[in-house]
């Protein structure tokens, strides 16, 4: 095999594919690497570690057709390290040489004949605008759980809702509701858990296209941006019922200006040490922040706001409280709240689509 391509090129799509790499050896080494395969001047890039399967394909200048599965962090560190220009990648036997005008590396590649053979994706797909499923990913993907312990909330929930595509995440501590409508991805009884880990990767790529096309096996789910491919495992097992921490209704609303409540969020926070809480005191024309640290401090900032309701002080972890108001499209937020220890729900003013509840932290 060989060919030559731009290094910027070359570089973004080695590191595109790394992301799906194996960082952990464990019984197939081979997935710690990249399998690159040449066919004319299509130059094929292939990461996985078997869950998630990240492929793309660029235009290259291609000498001779071939394959091989190059170690995916060397790799990509070695072109990152070239200078301006054309890359030249050449496999000789047992080596690969990877040079750029003065600079030359040789590289042992891994065994091509141990790389898994993927299977291919299904048939059927359904095509979403590109910028409105990225949208929903950047709400959505968020409130997923990162624990691994708990595989069910590390999942986002896709499901038929009316005329179109609900999406759910939630880590307990909070959920995350989004409806595309008018978009039938799904049959009216089918749901999807998708694994988040595949979904931040995918907003990656969406932000690089104009459609995503969609193709939902019986255990696994494509995506197709463009050329690239992703390909996830479906985590299995039954999500929450989500719609029983919903409350029916608030008597309370607090509407403020969405970035200057960002902005007075991350102000207080700086004293907010410990996963010490963030207090809102709302009440009357005025919204009043506060984090107390023990024996380091406090900050207080107020902000105008419109409160309806019964005035109350109700506390959240400041991290989960901006990435909520953070999500919410607009340029201002209302706060739902029944009381200081019952669930809290953001919306984006006259935005229906999205809803971002979050528990309170109980406070002395």
């Amino acid at each position: 095999m060989k060919f030559r391509c731009e290094r910027e090129v070359l570089a973004d799509a080695l590191a595109t594919a790394g992301r799906a790499a194996t960082g952990r050896t464990g019984a197939l080494p081979v997935l710690s690497g990249l399998k690159l395969e040449l066919v004319g001047n299509k130059l094929t890039v292939t990461g996985t570690d078997l869950d998630l399967t990240i492929q793309l394909s660029i235009e290259v200048g291609g000498d001779r057709d071939g394959g091989v599965v190059l170690p995916a962090r060397l790799a990509a560190d070695i072109v990152r390290s070239l200078g301006q220009g054309k890359v030249e990648v050449s496999v000789e036997g047992e080596e690969v040489s990877i040079s750029n005008g003065r600079s030359n590396f040789v590289v042992r590649p891994l065994n091509f004949d141990d790389y898994p053979k993927l299977s291919s994706p299904a048939t059927s797909s359904v095509t979403l605008p590109a910028a409105q499923f990225g949208d929903a990913l950047r709400q959505v993907v968020r409130a997923a759980s990162t624990d691994e312990a708990r595989p069910i909330l590390t999942g986002v929930m896709m499901t038929a809702e009316g005329d179109g595509l609900r999406m759910v995440a939630t880590d307990s501590y909070r959920l995350a509701v989004r409806d595309l409508v008018g978009q039938q991805v799904l049959s009216a009884d089918q749901k999807v858990l998708v694994p988040g880990r595949a979904l931040t990767e995918l907003q990656r790529l969406v932000s690089g296209g104009d459609d995503v096309t969609m193709r939902l096996g019986d255990r696994d789910a494509t995506f197709e941006v463009g050329s690239t491919r992703l390909t996830t495992r479906l985590i299995e097992g039954e999500f929450p019922n989500y719609r029983q921490l919903i409350p029916a209704s608030h008597p309370n609303t607090l509407t403020v200006e969405r970035e200057p409540l960002l902005e007075a969020i991350r102000r207080v926070k700086i004293l907010a040490k410990d996963a010490t809480p963030v207090r809102l005191q709302m009440g009357g024309d005025t919204l009043r922040l506060t984090a107390i640290t023990q024996d380091v401090g406090n900050a207080t900032e107020e902000l105008d706001a419109e409160f309806k309701g019964t005035e109350l002080t109700v506390a959240f972890n400041p991290d989960y409280l901006a990435a909520g108001v953070e999500a919410c499209n607009g340029t201002s937020v209302t706060l739902f709240t029944l009381d200081a220890l019952k669930p809290a729900v953001v919306r984006g003013v006259g935005i229906d689509d999205y809803l971002y509840l979050l528990m309170p932290v109980r406070v002395p």
